[in-house]
């Protein structure tokens, strides 16, 4: 498979399976977009999701002008630094919804890292809520449902925060992604 032809896979599970997340939400509760990046991800969520308050944590923006989120919504700095300042102020259980793609091409580092940030993402998820990542996470007040999402396995990952959640999940109809 051709560089090109993992990305457009890559980034058409990323967007099925927003689209599927953004569906299963419960109608309340913050929604967090870690990573932003060019801005893509952060766009696709604002059009899913209409007046929805979305946060938004980067190190460095530099999206395109029409993706940066308003001041209010852009958290500017490293996660390890911006998080546990973030969960002091809407406190655990705020989020309905976390998406995090900030991988590197470094498997190791990326370990390391999702280790560090799953005991600041855990605790944010309201019961039912979802983190949707490009990794995989240990949290154990999270049950890992990727695999009722029909993504194909390692594709992406997706924990639901256990407890009573708004909606059963439904699997997402994929032509092997």
């Amino acid at each position: 498979m051709t560089r090109l032809d993992s990305a457009i896979r890559r980034l058409t599970a990323q967007r099925d399976l927003l689209n599927w997340a953004t569906d299963q939400i419960a109608p309340s509760g913050l929604v967090l977009e870690l990573g932003l990046g060019n801005g893509r991800t952060y766009d696709h969520l604002r059009a899913r999701l209409p007046g929805r308050e979305i946060y938004v944590f980067e190190r460095a923006p530099a999206a395109h002008p029409d993706c940066i989120p308003p001041a209010r919504y852009l958290i500017v700095g490293d996660l390890l630094d911006t998080l546990p300042a973030f969960i002091e102020r809407f406190g655990p259980g705020a989020a309905a919804l976390i998406h995090i793609d900030i991988g590197t091409g470094d498997e190791t580092q990326n370990r390391k890292l999702a280790a560090r940030l799953a005991p600041l993402l855990e605790p944010l998820l309201q019961l039912g809520g979802l983190l949707v990542a490009d990794r995989a996470f240990a949290m154990p007040s999270c049950s890992d449902i990727s695999a009722e999402t029909g993504m194909a396995a390692g594709r992406y990952f997706v924990y639901r925060r256990k407890g009573k959640s708004a909606a059963a999940p439904t699997r997402l109809e994929t032509i092997s992604r």
